[in-house]
């Protein structure tokens, strides 16, 4: 894969359309034609096909599915990547998994390792045990889903240039989306994308958006605070990221944690 020391990026801040795959489908490929064509990357929304359901049985799919198949037909179209999470099923049980779609296949999933127990999703879905890190044009990339935001200790590592937060991240605890994102931005000293869906779920909670762009020193690089329907764009230089670094390397004075499964 050729490398490339700058990723244009387009974050998807919708509302998505309850437990319908087939809405949610049609209506990302319906907003990817307004998409430029240079891009290099696509993000979608966590469970980007169903909204934040705890009724998986009802709209899960395997790895083969038709997300993910109408997704890699976009992906090839448009000659872009796109991630996002789904709901998946694997031998029985049920993952919100993290998806990455590249060059006509899924070339990553990541299972999301922090289950919301406040809305039990730690009852009907299965936890991941695996991290996984994404290779992309050169760059490293960890790929995150919600909560999993509030877990700095899995997050950390010096070696990751860009970590992408996939959610549906409620609006009454909206501030605190913001906040964590910029934290983790600053303590791993590395590029932030935030993608959070808006509207109203079918179980009649409300999200405001605030997908955003960070960069390493923890500033804003896309607008902040939005909460409209949108495309948002940005880009990301990874000969900036490490000069910076190297002026400023803090990850020499990090602690080591040890990460148990």
């Amino acid at each position: 894969m050729i490398k490339s020391s700058t990723l244009k990026l387009a974050l998807l801040q919708t509302v998505l359309h309850w437990e319908s795959v087939e809405e949610n489908l049609k209506m990302v490929e319906q907003k990817a034609e307004l998409l430029p064509e240079d891009l290099d990357l696509v993000v979608l929304p966590e469970m980007f096909s169903t909204g934040f359901t705890m009724n998986p049985s009802k709209v899960a799919e395997e790895n083969s599915g038709e997300a993910v198949s109408r997704l890699i037909e976009l992906s090839i179209e448009n000659d872009f990547a796109i991630c996002g999470s789904f709901v998946a099923k694997e031998n029985g049980n049920y993952f919100n998994r993290f998806f990455w779609i590249n060059e006509g296949k899924l070339e990553y999933t990541y299972d999301k390792r922090h289950l919301f127990r406040m809305a039990e999703e730690n009852k009907v879905y299965s936890q991941g045990v695996a991290d996984v890190r994404i290779k992309f044009k050169g760059w490293n990339i960890m790929p995150r889903v919600c909560y999993d935001l509030r877990f700095p200790v899995w997050s950390r590592s010096s070696d990751v240039d860009l970590q992408i937060y996939v959610a549906n991240w409620p609006a009454a605890r909206v501030a605190a989306w913001d906040k964590l994102l910029l934290a983790r931005a600053i303590e791993n000293q590395c590029y932030i994308i935030g993608v959070n869906r808006i509207g109203e779920d079918g179980n009649g909670i409300p999200y405001c958006g605030h997908s955003i762009a960070i960069d390493a020193k923890g500033d804003p690089i896309s607008k902040t605070g939005n909460e409209s329907e949108e495309w948002i764009f940005s880009s990301l230089d990874l000969d900036s990221l490490n000069e910076f670094r190297k002026k400023f390397p803090v990850a020499l004075d990090a602690d080591q944690f040890d990460i148990i499964p």
